[in-house]
């Protein structure tokens, strides 16, 4: 996401490089290159010549001390702007209430039903809430099914009425059984259509009315560029809702709803979500998403997508296995599994910052892990335990056991041994402090 938009501005600010001061003239021509990337990320026009017009005002204001360079000083305005036109700071969903109630509404095929799973997995394993997902399209039975295998991934309880077709008595019914059976959430899926029209907004007001929920949100694809935020719009006339998920933003996206939205329907931006798998919903930050956009990475997402998966007795267990030089292929298989838990592995290189740039034409294999895990499978448990007793002949039916061949083991043994070799003098303090002397 974004790659394009940041090639474009960083081209943008080409223009002022060499420059010895910020002048009418560079920043007008800098603005104009501006103005057309975000255009051509599918920005809305208004919002982006707004955007532009107070980037200008700011950037002639500016007396740029002699330390810092008109270039730079124009990506500091342009970022904190950027954010600013994103919202300014994350806002958090609202769970206040006991159970809280929150309706999710959207097109069809904007990720609802995804997200409402997801959203069920973040607030059990970020706020302690005990869940209830509810099937309130009574239209699609694929979409009741899809919503009870979602439930059953993420281990909350699943509510339906197959014989109703009434969605304002069902999301009562379930609020009900959720105060009786003690859940204090209640996650409401409502029916989607290919377009808007009346009966589906009808249908949502109403249920909003009935329930009175602590928040509603509006789900869409960010892919659908500018028409997203036409549909934002006309949702949020109807509806008032609380705030916006933006969906599908592991895909071919430009963009432009991301900066778009906040503006023109004067609603925060909430989460994100990218992929399939529960873990991929983030709380929305337009500060770090400025930094992406910008190309300065986003390292604090990194970390706490790496802290999300970081269990404190876990790594006691293998600091101690280091430093007795125990670090064997179930600790190895192990550290796969957490990297693959926290996301798609070029989204995650592009947090990293001018490593996303570099990233962007190389295509990562997302099943390359696949292969590893094959091979460590393959062992025996004796041998997964003691690495160094993997001769030769091992080797052969390990690669026949695992369909791979004696190269791909051998790569992989190569692999293990500099891992555990780096890791071991990660946890020598001394040899730390003479690696960086060194530096």
């Amino acid at each position: 996401m974004f790659e394009n938009l940041s090639e474009r501005l960083e081209k943008s600010f080409k223009i002022l490089k060499g420059e010895g001061k910020i002048t009418e003239i560079n920043v007008a021509e800098t603005l104009k290159d501006v103005r057309k990337a975000l255009l051509d990320a599918d920005v809305n026009y208004k919002v982006a010549k707004s955007f532009t017009d107070e980037v200008k005002q700011k950037a002639l204001g500016q007396n740029v001390l002699t330390s810092v360079r008109p270039s730079q000083m124009m990506v500091k305005i342009v970022h904190d702007e950027l954010a600013a036109l994103m919202g300014g700071q994350a806002i958090d969903i609202n769970i206040k209430p006991n159970p809280a109630v929150i309706l999710i509404s959207g097109l069809q095929g904007s990720g609802k039903t995804t997200f409402s799973g997801k959203l069920a997995h973040f607030l059990k394993t970020k706020k302690g809430r005990s869940v209830l997902l509810v099937a309130c399209d009574v239209y699609r039975p694929a979409a009741i099914e899809q919503l009870r295998i979602t439930g059953a991934q993420v281990e909350a309880e699943f509510y339906s009425e197959e014989d109703s077709k009434n969605p304002v008595e069902i999301a009562q019914n379930a609020i009900k059984y959720a105060q009786s059976k003690g859940f204090n959430a209640v996650i409401i899926d409502t029916a989607g259509r290919l377009a808007i029209d009346e009966q589906m907004m009808t249908e949502i007001a109403a249920i909003k009315s009935a329930v009175k929920p602590s928040e509603t949100l509006f789900v869409v694809d960010s892919m659908t560029g500018q028409d997203a935020v036409n549909t934002a719009k006309e949702f949020n006339d109807r509806l008032d809702f609380d705030g916006v998920v933006l969906t599908k933003l592991d895909g071919d996206t430009r963009g432009g709803a991301a900066i778009s939205i906040r503006s023109v329907v004067n609603k925060p931006i909430k989460f994100t979500s990218s992929g399939e798998k529960p873990e991929t919903l983030d709380i929305f930050h337009p500060e770090r998403m400025a930094d992406r956009i910008l190309g300065m990475g986003d390292i604090v997402s990194l970390v706490e997508k790496a802290q999300e998966q970081f269990d404190e007795t876990e790594a006691r267990k293998l600091q101690a296995k280091l430093q007795k030089n125990q670090f064997d292929f179930n600790d190895f298989y192990k550290q796969i599994q957490q990297i693959k838990k926290m996301g798609n592995i070029k989204d995650l290189m592009s947090m990293i910052p001018k490593i996303g740039k570099m990233m962007k034409n190389i295509d990562i294999d997302e099943t390359a892990f696949k292969a590893t895990e094959a091979i460590i499978m393959s062992m025996t448990p004796k041998e997964r335990e003691q690495p160094s007793i993997i001769d030769t002949k091992r080797r052969k039916r390990i690669a026949a056991g695992s369909g791979t061949n004696i190269n791909e083991v051998n790569k992989l043994m190569k692999q293990f041994d500099e891992t555990r070799k780096m890791m071991k003098t990660m946890t020598n303090k001394e040899k730390m402090k003479q690696m960086m002397k060194k530096r």
